[in-house]
């Protein structure tokens, strides 16, 4: 094994095991590594955006309209991107405390800007298109549904009636204007189960997502740190 590459697999393996040291307690190695990756994300993303956003859409675009501008007395909708770098000073003056209030603006803008175009996608995607897929007939394939092929045969009109049981008794779990008692209690408490279920499905992916993470990890020290320096 190369010099270089037996140095790279041994600060790896530092990092890797100073941050796993945490589920013991709280230590300055755990404390070095954290700053360490902290550091190194930040320096990262503030080149990557300088070259994807300010040189690349703002310079990129802002130069040559100026240069149309006082050269020709050309005028390019290119010229709006000085908008946009006025609102970026203005949202940096947040580090001088004096005029920092000034920074409320644009990041006012931002924000409103943001949620507007953001409405339509989060409405189209957490409702119409939740409420097409449970429009489906208790009889038949789920053509389309969530991008899920057609199913044929007798599990077809399980899963369609599972859709349409966990999709009624959820809203009525939902439902606070009627007190839960008697047959409208006990289909909240079912709706309370499909509730369950769903959360406990979502976390377990969050947990398995996790922990593909955490066999990468071992994989690494494994194979690579101690197999592969010590053998």
């Amino acid at each position: 094994m190369q010099f270089d590459s037996m140095i790279g697999i041994w600060i790896g393996a530092f990092l890797t095991l100073g941050i796993i040291s945490f589920l013991y307690k709280d230590n300055p190695w755990y404390k070095v590594c954290e700053a360490i990756f902290i550091g190194i994300s930040a320096g990262y993303w503030v080149a990557s955006l300088f070259w994807q956003n300010l040189y690349s859409i703002l310079w990129a675009n802002l130069w040559p309209a100026l240069v149309a501008l006082f050269t020709r007395f050309e005028f390019t909708y290119d010229l709006l991107y000085l908008v946009a770098a006025v609102l970026g000073i203005m949202m940096l003056l947040r580090l001088i405390p004096q005029i920092g209030w000034i920074s409320r603006w644009p990041l006012a803008l931002v924000v409103g800007a943001t949620a507007g175009l953001q409405f339509i996608n989060y409405l189209v995607s957490n409702g119409v298109k939740q409420v097409y897929n449970t429009i489906v007939p208790l009889f038949g394939p789920i053509s389309g549904a969530s991008g899920i092929p057609p199913v044929h045969g007798w599990g077809e009109g399980i899963g369609n009636a599972i859709i349409l049981i966990g999709t009624f008794t959820g809203l009525i779990y939902f439902f606070f204007s009627k007190e839960h008692k008697g047959l409208f209690g006990g289909a909240a408490r079912v709706g309370t189960w499909f509730l369950m279920i769903t959360f406990g499905a979502s976390f377990g992916y969050t947990v398995m997502s996790r922990m593909s993470l955490l066999i990468g990890r071992i994989d690494f020290l494994v194979n690579d740190w101690i197999i592969g320096t010590f053998s």
